[in-house]
């Protein structure tokens, strides 16, 4: 006794509930003055994909105080100004702008003694640099000068890139798995119907602020990896499947 023939079926790799398929009647014809009704839709596959990046800071501020306090305020004020400028033209000649550092000075008078006080604050986007910069002005000055541990962080256009990058991953590795369960059924995948961004999620890292919130105590990596931001994205995407897999027969 022959088997009935199967029900063209689709082929679905989803990871939320689906909803239930029923089998669209043979269309007939119309009465006259309406439109013939639509034809079913072609073979779908719906599938989810998510991806997780993460962006270690692009900026770090370094804080360098320094001060003198003399009994004549002219000795006071040329004590700090001749180390400021030290560290301004140390900075110019390794490559940092001038825009990338600023200077406060605070002039007072003590008793009978006038006090200086001086703090510069420098950005950096290169990492390597700012350490040789402070390496260099620790030698050279000594215990003249108080240099803060860095402060790092990121800019916003660098969360916007990693936002971007997150979402761009997901949609790749959505992609991804749909073509390799085509590959399984020896089907062939379309064009996308639909791809929808379900769910992002961000945490860690930090946005610029005047003030670290990280223990002195830390090393440099363990402030860069307290600093690192991290993104997560879900999608959902509606592939087409176009038919069977084409193979090149061999020629014997």
């Amino acid at each position: 006794m022959a088997l009935p023939a199967p029900l063209p079926a689709r082929l679905f790799a989803e990871l939320v509930p689906a909803q239930t398929q029923t089998q669209t009647p043979t269309p007939t014809a119309a009465p006259s003055g309406r439109g013939v009704p639509p034809a079913p839709p072609g073979r779908e596959m719906h599938v989810s994909g998510s991806a997780e990046l993460s962006a270690r800071p692009d900026r770090a501020r370094v804080s360098l105080r320094l001060g003198s306090r003399k009994e004549e305020a002219g000795a006071a004020r040329s004590s700090v100004a001749r180390r400021l400028e030290y560290i301004a033209q140390t900075a110019r000649q390794r490559g940092v702008p001038e825009e990338n550092m600023t200077i406060t000075e605070d002039f007072s008078r003590i008793e009978n003694t006038y006090q200086m006080e001086a703090e510069v604050c420098i950005i950096f986007s290169d990492f390597g640099k700012m350490q040789n910069i402070c390496n260099l002005l620790i030698e050279k000055l000594g215990t003249s000068i108080t240099i803060s541990p860095p402060h790092f962080y990121h800019t916003p256009g660098a969360i916007d890139t990693l936002r971007r990058q997150v979402c761009v991953a997901a949609v790749g590795n959505t992609r991804q798995k749909a073509q390799e369960v085509c590959r399984l059924f020896g089907q062939t995948l379309g064009k996308p119907l639909l791809i929808r961004e379900e769910e992002t999620k961000e945490w860690g890292g930090h946005i610029d602020s005047p003030v670290s919130n990280s223990p002195d105590s830390l090393t440099l990596q363990e402030r860069i990896q307290n600093a690192t931001a991290y993104a997560s994205c879900r999608v959902f995407a509606v592939f087409e499947i176009k038919g069977k897999e084409k193979r090149r027969s061999k020629l014997l």
